[in-house]
């Protein structure tokens, strides 16, 4: 039976309230939430694809934040990566991570098209769970030349352009190959079509993880296959 039968699909708010509780209730850093995250990201990448080049999409939010994480692990794995950013914020914490990447080599991607081309896999950590409505520009543009590849897709919890909830009805966001699920499902992927569903994130407390029904992850593994 897959490890995705029995696991909770949760719906926006809840999502929201969970990531509330982690820090409010259960003490955990944004920071230590966005490490654990990528981490799980990066090894579930490692997990099907072979080493190559992986041009990471960076969004302005946390989901980018994780690919940002997730970005130097790969480096570590023996990835050769790069980042497209093309909104990059002024807070602290992802001016710090921006600073760890390039202090990995990671180099920036001016030319999106350019960049997807020169890449056997696109990491797509673009739009988080609080996405809503339909992307502005510049991203209506990036998503198309991210629909137009035949590139494999690698989603982080949410494929960008899906609602949480409803998923793609109307067939304007990704295809991704990949879908690394964080804490636990979103409704939307229930929706997920691609080759590979993992879950990532092993930080939820045993109280929490028994609540979502969340399966076991193997050994010291951060990342665990659903399907």
């Amino acid at each position: 039976m897959s490890a995705l039968a029995n696991i909770k699909y949760l719906s926006q708010k809840v999502a929201q309230g969970i990531d509330v509780d982690l820090m409010a209730k259960y003490g955990y850093s944004i920071e230590q939430l966005m490490e654990l995250a990528g981490l799980s990201v990066a090894e579930s990448i490692a997990a099907e694809y072979q080493a190559g080049r992986v041009l990471l999409c960076i969004g302005p939010g946390n989901n980018g934040g994780d690919g940002l994480v997730a970005a130097r692990h790969l480096v570590q794995y023996g990835f050769q990566a790069s980042l497209f950013y093309p909104v990059q914020p002024s807070k602290d914490l992802y001016k710090a991570l921006m600073r760890q990447c390039m202090a990995f080599k990671i180099p920036l991607v001016q030319d999106l098209a350019t960049g997807v081309a020169s890449s056997d896999l696109i990491v797509d950590a673009l739009f988080g769970f609080s996405f809503k409505g339909s992307p502005r520009a510049p991203f209506d543009e990036v998503l198309e030349t991210l629909r137009s590849t035949n590139k494999p897709i690698a989603s982080v919890d949410i494929p960008s352009g899906w609602d949480v909830e409803a998923g793609d009805p109307q067939n304007t966001g990704l295809c991704p190959d990949m879908l690394i699920s964080l804490t636990a499902p979103k409704q939307c992927a229930s929706g997920f079509k691609g080759r590979f569903h993992y879950l990532g994130g092993r930080f939820v407390p045993p109280d929490m993880a028994s609540s979502l029904r969340i399966p076991n992850y193997p050994g010291t593994s951060n990342c665990l296959r659903l399907s």
